[in-house]
Order: structure tokens, then sequence, then C-alpha cells
């Protein structure tokens, strides 16, 4: 059987699947229900072996190629998939524990949350470490079990939902700020962790702020080394970015293409030049984004790992968010203010372009892209950096002032 048919089979057997078992989309469900909804299908996913499709088989993935996964992407666009809780440990905790693991936290952590019975999330920012994460002031101490963690972080995705979460901390302020950091496996249901939920101007709460006070993490809880953190952190940026460049929205999302020129042609413009050239202009970006993913996930499986070009899908990512919003309201008009009660549309279409811009702060701000971009890719000089050789407790950055 050819390579081409053996595909061709397989995006069968998807579809199929997918149109058997992918919910209706279901509106004004409470957090319990969203949960549950999201755990039965991503337990269903991975009865079916479609959950962690080029993941190693020894850690429970599939052990297939990134063509496999591109076929699920493309047929999953089709439908709206309840995934949302596990997008950050499905796109960035899993993988970064698949590279720096070790056996005994593989074993133990990955078949859980391929099977959806355990949510990860991601603690690296903190109210004074945004886009300097490295600036990062919580801290574990050594203890004789292991370690006493205190902090805050915040921005935090699927806190609210989170079993266990990957988490930067300061282990040694007498080196620089890069190099005295530490990651580690922290469960977020241990006394002394506390989440908060954050509002965001659409009036949904996707972020939350998250306390650490005196939280016991076990000494076999590091991830990586002992103050090689930013290493573990520099790998799992690189899964969240090409995470966030490579993620398709559903066709039926309100600033996907198909969805834009539905509002044209309802809008009545959808013959205008004009509304013609800004269409033809978004999927023209749109489809380069998608071919420039497929082309790191075959790199990727031939053994060349996209690093910094991550940055290249995460910014374009955010620049087509961008653009999608522009064009939507070119089209809308005065809808995408305002619209009558019966207008369907109208909230859908606002929601998504109260929630777009976050693309271009989540995961890392375009300047910072932009700034990988330049000195990792096309070898422009770095920034001035005076702190770099400091140690961390004599600076003061973000809201350390002593």
């Amino acid at each position: 059987m050819s390579v081409l048919t053996e595909q061709q089979d397989y995006r069968s057997g998807v579809r199929a699947w997918l149109r058997d078992h992918a919910p209706e989309p279901a509106d004004g469900l409470d957090a319990n229900a969203v949960l549950r909804r999201a755990k039965d299908f991503q337990a269903a996913l991975y009865q079916a072996g479609y959950a962690g499709i080029t993941w190693p088989k020894d850690v429970g993935g599939q052990g297939l190629g990134t063509a496999e996964a591109q076929i699920f992407s493309d047929e999953a666009a089709e439908h709206e998939l309840p995934s949302g809780p596990f997008i950050i440990g499905m796109g960035m905790c899993g993988p970064t524990l698949v590279d720096l693991g070790t056996p005994e936290q593989k074993s133990r952590y990955l078949p859980k949350l391929l099977s959806g019975e355990e949510i990860w999330c991601q603690l690296f920012s903190e109210p004074g470490a945004g886009s300097d994460v490295a600036s990062l002031q919580a801290k574990a101490v050594r203890t004789d079990d292991g370690w006493v963690f205190n902090g805050q972080k915040v921005w935090t995705t699927n806190a609210q939902w989170a079993d266990y979460g990957a988490v930067l901390a300061r282990t040694d302020p007498d080196r620089t700020k890069h190099a005295g950091i530490t990651m580690f496996i922290v469960d977020m249901h241990a006394p002394g962790v506390t989440v908060r939920p954050l509002r965001d101007m659409t009036g949904r709460a996707p972020f939350n702020e998250v306390y650490f006070d005196d939280v016991h993490l076990a000494a076999d809880s590091v991830i990586g080394e002992v103050n090689q953190g930013w290493a573990a952190a520099v790998t799992m940026l690189g899964h969240e970015r090409v995470s966030i460049g490579a993620s398709r929205r559903p066709r039926s999302n309100p600033l996907e293409f198909a969805s834009l020129v539905e509002l044209a042609r309802a809008a009545g413009v959808a013959g205008e030049p004009g509304a013609r050239a800004r269409l033809a202009h978004l999927y023209a970006h749109e489809r380069a984004l998608e071919l420039f993913n497929v082309r790191m996930r075959q790199e990727t499986a031939a053994g060349n790992p996209p690093g910094a070009r991550g940055s290249v899908a995460k910014l374009a990512g955010a620049m087509l968010q961008r653009r999608a919003i522009e064009v939507a309201g070119d089209l809308a008009g005065a809808d995408a203010a305002a619209w009558e009660p019966d207008n369907t549309r109208g909230p859908e279409l606002a929601l998504g372009i109260n929630s777009a811009p976050a693309a271009s702060i989540a995961g890392g701000t375009n300047e910072i892209q932009r700034g990988i971009i330049g000195e990792r890719i096309l070898g422009l000089p770095k920034e001035p950096q005076v702190d770099r050789d400091v140690p961390f407790r004599e600076l003061k950055v973000g809201t350390q002032r002593t």
C-alpha cells in the first residue's frame, strides 16, 4: 500500500470518527459541565487512538508522523471540539515532559494527560515578570525532603481546572537571573495553592492569578535539572509558540475566512472589489501560515526541531488575528458594535473581536517574537543587557526593589 493511500485511509477514518463522536456545539454550560464534556471527549480521543498522535508509544502516544497530525488537525477544523481545558497540557507541558521528563515522570503523568484524567497548566508570568520571564521572584527553598515554594503567578490559562502545573521558581538568587531558575511539577490541589479568576474585556475569565504559600514540592518534581530551568523554559516556550502558531480554529469561528465570506454575503458587500481584495489577502495569509506549520512539522519529524522559528509561526498567527479583526470590522460595520436581539452573529463576532488582541500578548508579545527572530534567525546584534551578568539578588527588576 502506498503512503498516499495510507494517508487517505487515515483521513477517512478520522473524518468518520469525528462525524460520529464530535459533540454538537453547546452554549450556556456551567463550568462543571464544560469540564465534564472536555474530559469525556479527551477520553474518547484516547481510546480511538487520536490523542498524542506524534508522541512516542511508550508514553501513551500513537508514534505516528506529522502527516497524520496534520490530517487530524484539518478534519478537526470542521468541528467545534471541546478541547479547551487540554490545550496547555497537550501543546506545551506534555511535549516538554516528553523532551525533559524522567522515565518515572513520563510514565506517571503523560498517559493520564492523554486520556483526559488530568489537566495541566503553565505557570511562568508574574506581576513583575511578563515579557522578561527571567525576572521572576517566586522562590523555592530546598528542604530535607524536597522544596518549599512561595510566590504569585498571573495570566495562567486553565488553572481553575488544572490538576498539575509546570512552574518556574527562583532557586538560587546568588546566580544571574537566567541561571538560578528551576522548573517544577506542582500539584494544583496541594495545601497553600489558591487560584483566583481574572476577567478580561470579553466578560469571561480565561486566565487566573495563582498564589503559592509554603507549598511542598517533592524532590522528584524537578523538570530537567536544578538551576537549569531557563533551558527548560525555552523548550516549553518553543512548544508553546509552535502550538499557538499551528492551532486551527473551527471553520465556524467568526474570524475564520469562511465565516467572514458569509459575513460579507450577509452584509451585501461580497461583490465589492475592496471587500474581495481584503478577503483574498486574509486567505493568502491564513494559507501561508498553514503551509509554514506543515513544513515545521515535517522538519521536526526529520530530526530538525524548529527552535526559534516557532516565533515566526507565533508572530504570523497573531498578525493573522489582527488582520481578521480589521476585515471583520470593515465588513460588519456598525453591526460589529450593536445588533438586534435576534441577530446571533453579532454576539459571536463581538466576542471574537474582543478576544483576538490577546494573541499578540499570550505566549510572548509580538515585540518579543520580533526580537527573537532578529537575533536568532537573522543574526542581528542582541539588544544591550546590562543586567545579564549581575546576581539576581542585586537587581531591581519587576516588583523587586530591595
